[in-house]
């Protein structure tokens, strides 16, 4: 039941000696999602043991260079390595314009589909589902139409309490049909609710995206409860002014998000390459919102399973 972030690169604008520029990877559940691909990012993938061919889709937040630049190149390698499943990308237009134009010229013979997705970035809008995991779009602040994504797993089926099995004799049928959520009627004419039988073995769990953005309480509040919430810190609180003109967030602003959400734990990223140390920021973000880390690339941040009965 994983549940993991694997941090590949995490500097604004330009890379430096230290730090590639955006993008995580995401494990939900044997399951791996891009989001973001600055340069470097298919070398960044190789270098955390994970495997470009396993990822079922890509989210890019906003069509800056640092965010996106990578998954041309990405697309290519997977074609050489014998992909076969269609890539789905979910990104603003005009995506769409620039990827024709990459495999018109570079990937006209590409041996899989990359199936294109629009993110309506003033939209609040769930984007991919599939059995384990829901991903919706949060409209995010930045000079340029961007978004943000919340990943939230499902709630998992529900289980069956073993002494009430015994306790009212269930058969297989009536198991099926209280691990369904029905109530069970007994042959007494009495029936059990079905609270009484079953339970949920885990809470869900989340992980919100917000980089590239101004300090937007709509988006906090679109990522109440996250337990793990990734906020862009490109500044320092001093250089506020130049955090508004360029449509960026400082690392206080990130702990004021955190804090309007609810998150349970705070990672900062995308720095400014004039922050060669961000332990600057972290302790201006610490001063709002105590759980807060910078993230460290290469580095895999977990979100532990929170069981709902002890064992």
């Amino acid at each position: 039941m994983t549940f993991r972030v694997t941090i590949l690169g995490s500097s604004s604008a330009s890379p430096t000696p230290k730090r590639n520029p955006s993008a995580h990877a995401l494990n939900v559940h044997e399951q791996f999602f891009l989001v973001d691909c600055g340069e470097g990012t298919q070398k960044q993938l190789r270098s955390a043991g994970i495997n470009p061919l396993k990822l079922n889709a890509v989210f890019i937040t906003h069509l800056h260079g640092d965010h996106v630049f990578g998954l041309f190149g990405l697309i290519s390698t997977m074609g050489l390595m014998g992909r076969r499943t269609p890539l789905k990308v979910y990104a603003p237009r005009p995506f769409d314009e620039i990827l024709a134009n990459h495999l018109h010229y570079f990937d006209a013979a590409l041996p899989y589909q990359v199936q294109w997705h629009e993110v309506r970035t003033r939209e609040h809008e769930l984007l991919y589902e599939n059995k384990v995991l829901e991903v919706w779009s949060v409209p995010l602040r930045h000079k340029i139409p961007a978004a943000g994504f919340l990943f939230r797993e499902k709630t998992p089926p529900l289980n069956l309490l073993k002494e009430a099995i015994g306790r009212y004799g269930l058969n297989v049928a009536q198991c099926v049909a209280a691990k369904r959520g029905e109530d069970i009627p007994l042959g007494d004419g009495t029936t059990i609710p079905n609270q009484q039988l079953t339970y949920t073995p885990y809470e869900g769990r989340s992980y919100a995206y917000l980089s590239d953005t101004l300090y937007s309480a709509k988006a906090a509040r679109l990522v109440t409860g996250v337990d793990l919430l990734y906020h862009e810190a490109t500044f320092a609180e001093q250089d506020k002014t130049m955090a508004r003109e360029t449509g960026h967030s400082t690392a206080s602003q990130a702990a004021k998000a955190a804090l309007a959400a609810g998150a349970g734990r705070l990672l900062i990223g995308h720095f400014s390459s004039r922050y060669k140390d961000a332990s600057g920021l972290v302790e201006e973000a610490r001063e709002l919102f105590a759980e807060t880390e910078a993230v460290v690339e290469g580095r895999s941040y977990d979100i532990p399973v929170k069981k709902t009965r002890p064992e």
